[in-house]
């Protein structure tokens, strides 16, 4: 047997092919069901609402084929399976809707193509998604927010090129932590201002001879305005991107912070314990307390990486016009990591605001630490005249001394301090003990940062009293979109039924 025939008696010779169905439609119909069915008929409602209103339909058709509209429920299409008698989710509806309602049904299609249907509803899926997501950000930022107000005065190291660097407080780390949720949420919410526009009236590429309202399909579905240009309307698919760069970036910040609470919870290190609802047993041995937690939280976020990563990838080198590339087999990637981000939020939150911080062990380090001379070198500019770069020698070479003598922190007095400066400056600096001891206390090292953004609790206290409104207006802002999307999608449920019940 021919090579080709072989394909044709295992494939069929009519659409769809075995391995094509399997591969591409099957799950495309599922993803559809999952995901897009509920947009689908929303767009279908709105649609008919519009035809009426612009006098392309009847009223009196219009009532039938919405009594077919709301008679293909949820319940029905997810009970279905793709067949191959139908090319995907849109066609299957359509036949139904025309089984209901007669052919006067396919008038629903007037002006419309499944490109700019279909694109509508790609946003539509995604909008509730990153509006979710949004939520669970909110959430995650008001409890950073309140832990960071409970450690205020938690005195600990900050960390440069991970070795000890300055005191500084959790609070300020945390605080910290907040502004760059912050930036997450300014690009998400960029990301869903240029989702939530609507492409219906492109139709395939050029708008349609029909008089359709562009403007009124977008107030149906909740929309903040329609894409101008047809062409841009179905090619363009920058929404997908930005969108997924957006969360890229939140995904590979939220790692970072993970990463630091993670190492934080080794024994040696023992700054934070997370709570018993975050750590697991090992199955050997007895005295293990693994916070894995954590571990999933960076796991998982380099997975939403990935996921945003093949979105971007997808969209390379493509044309600018429909093509399938940012369609059905692209979708499910963002859904996912959208839908697996929002879990992150809230797993992070939830970890974060139960963890216990061990504050003593923190101060004691911080105590014991060399991280404080940067404010002893300050404490010899301000007490004996000389420049910083002289007093960042002596404190160096004191430095030095205790370190080879075997010698900590807290043993530098004002001997050693009058040596090096003898020995670096050829003069002698007018020091006492008292001076000495005060410059390397952590707690006098942080109160002493209160510049804008230092660590003082003063400072980090305005910082929170600041951030507290924008919070409170990140949350208002994301409710408010939600419930406007929402009032316009049951608004067109209540027009559906008062229209079936006249059929």
């Amino acid at each position: 047997m021919h090579f080709r025939q072989k394909i044709f008696a295992r494939e069929g010779r009519s659409f769809p092919g075995r391995i094509y169905a399997e591969t591409v439609l099957a799950p495309a119909y599922e993803e559809a069901k999952a995901h897009l069915f509920k947009p689908m008929m929303a767009v279908n409602k709105a649609q008919l609402i519009m035809l009426v209103e612009q006098g392309l339909v009847k009223q009196s058709d219009a009532c039938r084929i919405m009594k077919a509209i709301l008679n293909v429920t949820d319940d029905r299409i997810q009970r279905t399976t793709y067949t191959g008698k139908f090319e995907d989710l849109f066609f299957q509806v359509e036949h139904l809707l025309i089984e209901e309602a007669g052919e006067i049904a396919g008038n629903l299609h007037l002006g419309r193509s499944r490109n700019d249907m279909g694109v509508a509803m790609y946003r539509m899926a995604i909008r509730e998604k990153l509006l979710e997501a949004l939520a669970a950000l909110v959430e995650l930022k008001e409890t950073v927010l309140e832990v960071a107000d409970e450690h205020k005065l938690t005195i600990m190291l900050g960390y440069t090129h991970t070795q000890q660097a300055q005191p500084t407080t959790m609070a300020h780390y945390l605080m910290a932590m907040l502004d760059s949720l912050g930036r997450d949420y300014k690009r998400l919410t960029a990301a869903l201002d240029t989702v939530n526009q609507s492409p219906l009236g492109a139709a395939a590429i050029t708008t349609s001879g029909f008089a359709i309202n562009r403007q009124r399909m977008a107030e149906l579905l909740g929309f903040d305005g329609f894409i101008e240009n047809s062409y841009d309307a179905i090619a363009g698919g920058d929404y997908l991107g930005e969108t997924a760069l957006a969360l890229k970036m939140s995904m590979i910040s939220l790692g970072r912070y993970i990463s630091d609470f993670l190492q934080w919870s080794t024994q040696e290190f023992g700054a934070v314990t997370a709570a018993e609802p975050y750590v697991q047993i090992s199955s050997i041995m007895p005295q293990k307390r693994n916070p894995v937690s954590f571990e999933h939280i960076r796991s998982l976020a380099s997975s939403v990486t990935g996921l945003c990563e093949t979105v971007l990838t997808m969209l390379h080198n493509t044309p600018f016009g429909d093509i399938v590339d940012t369609e059905d087999d692209m979708q499910p990637y963002l859904w996912k990591a959208l839908t697996t981000a929002t879990q992150l939020y809230r797993l992070t939150a939830a970890v974060i605001g139960t963890m216990t911080v061990n504050s003593d062990v923190l101060l004691a380090r911080a105590r014991e630490s060399f991280a404080t001379v940067t404010e002893l070198a300050d404490t010899l500019v301000r007490e004996c005249g000389i420049s910083f770069r002289q007093a960042h020698a002596v404190v160096q070479k004191a430095v030095k001394t205790a370190l080879a003598a075997k010698i900590g922190v807290r043993r530098i007095d004002a001997r050693l301090v009058a040596a090096a400066a003898e020995e670096v400056l050829g003069k002698a600096i007018a020091v006492n003990d008292e001076m000495i001891s005060q410059a390397l206390d952590p707690v006098n090292f942080v109160m002493r940062r209160c510049l804008p953004g230092g660590p003082a609790p003063v400072e980090v206290e305005r910082m929170i009293n600041k951030r507290r409104p924008i919070l409170a207006a990140n949350k208002a802002a994301v409710i408010d979109i939600q419930l406007r999307i929402k009032k316009a999608l049951e608004w067109l449920d209540e027009v559906g039924h008062s229209w079936s019940e006249k059929a």
